[in-house]
């Protein structure tokens, strides 16, 4: 496992994209597969795969409540351009009001990612956007869809008004998805999404929706992650808009197109705690990176950066993570939380382009599909949107 220094960084940048002719390849374009390292847990249980204590932490007394602030940034690559992490990355100010993070085509594909304040609640939405490949047979580019489904997630929460401090993840979603809709600027498409309102009391709710997904870790452990919801392999839940053309085909062919809706999504909710590392991302991570790769990237990085230490007491938030998530943490290249989502999507990037160590999505289609020779890593765009939770001064209640 790497450390993510400048220099390594850079070398990823300068990498070009060597031709990798996979069996079928595009016939799995958009599955995630997760191995079950860890089994996804219920809200308050916690899954930690290492015997390590966590070193205990003083709780807020009765008349007091911890406000949590959400340090977000955020990296990406499109699959045919290289990697170059200071200018694929994003880090986000929650003081800009008016300040939204959105990444514009085609740095990034068809992936796409958003941050945004939830109006002046003091809670936070963010997310991933993963435009579906097949619409390109009928010559439809889903970039537009994903990219326009961020925009508008990001102006729903931004504009949320009096709704702000009710926002749920599901009403933004719904918001977003009827917004690009309305709007008319998309002829057709469609895209998965994965989004979250994390409030500073500590609680966070996510919608997600197809094979995009989100890890949270805390302390040298994997807490949770998150499920894809699929029709069939290979074949993610996703929002749509379905041209009339293709529309009067289906029906005349007598076939079903696929047109989930945003009350299709999975919601969870989570309590978040000091320390803790959220990571959503599209299937450009998680088929070539498992839940295990995620954590000992991340572990590393925080460990390293004193931002997580251990003793003989076990594991716990070093006293430097505050600062670490407003200044720059390594050299030139940003915050803690940007330097984690250049650090995952430097290690996807690598990994998708390897052809000899099989990832999650080669795995699977080798259990699935055992006459298909396919092998090494799954070249796709990646998006990665990194939050580190971190708890402020305590507020009387």
């Amino acid at each position: 496992m790497l450390i993510v220094k400048p220099s390594f960084l850079r070398s990823v940048a300068n990498r070009t994209l060597s031709p990798i002719n996979h069996c079928s390849a595009s016939r799995f374009a958009s599955y995630s597969a997760q191995p079950n390292f860890f089994a996804p847990r219920v809200q308050g249980e916690s899954t930690r795969p290492y015997s390590t204590p966590v070193l205990s932490e003083k709780s807020p007394t009765s008349k007091q409540k911890a406000v949590f602030e959400y340090r977000i940034g955020a990296s990406f690559s499109a699959k045919d351009r290289r990697f170059n992490p200071l200018q694929d990355s994003f880090s986000f100010d929650p003081s800009a009001l008016e300040e939204d993070l959105v990444t514009g085509k085609p740095a990034s594909g068809q992936d796409a990612f958003f941050s945004s304040n939830v109006g002046q609640s003091g809670n936070v939405a963010f997310g991933v956007t993963d435009g579906v490949g097949g619409y390109a047979d009928k010559g439809i580019d889903s970039a537009h869809f994903s990219h326009g489904l961020c925009r508008n997630l990001a102006k729903a929460a931004r504009e949320s008004g009096e709704l702000a401090a009710r926002l749920t993840a599901r009403d933004l979603l719904e918001r977003g998805y009827d917004g690009l809709v309305t709007e008319r600027q998309i002829r057709g498409g469609g895209s998965t999404a994965c989004v979250a309102v994390a409030r500073s009391n500590g609680s966070m709710e996510v919608a997600n929706l197809g094979d995009s997904g989100f890890i949270q870790l805390r302390l040298n452990a994997v807490h949770y992650y998150s499920s894809p919801q699929t029709h069939a392999f290979n074949t993610p839940y996703q929002l749509s808009i379905l041209p009339p053309r293709i529309l009067a085909i289906s029906r005349a062919l007598g076939t079903n197109l696929l047109h989930d809706y945003p009350k299709d999504a999975s919601i969870t909710n989570h309590q978040v705690r000091h320390g803790d590392v959220l990571v959503f991302a599209t299937d450009g991570v998680w088929d070539n990176l498992s839940s295990v790769d995620l954590l000992k990237i991340v572990s590393r990085q925080m460990q390293t950066l004193k931002a997580w230490v251990g003793g003989q007491s076990g594991v716990g938030v070093g006293d430097a993570l505050s600062s670490l998530t407003t200044n720059s943490a390594i050299e030139d290249l940003g915050p803690l939380q940007t330097v984690l989502a250049m650090a995952i999507t430097a290690e996807a990037k690598s990994a998708s382009m390897n052809t000899r160590v099989d990832g999650p999505f080669a795995r699977e289609v080798q259990r699935r599909f055992p006459n298909e020779r396919y092998r090494g890593g799954k070249i796709d765009d990646i998006c990665v949107v990194v939050a580190v939770v971190v708890k402020g001064d305590l507020t009387t209640m």
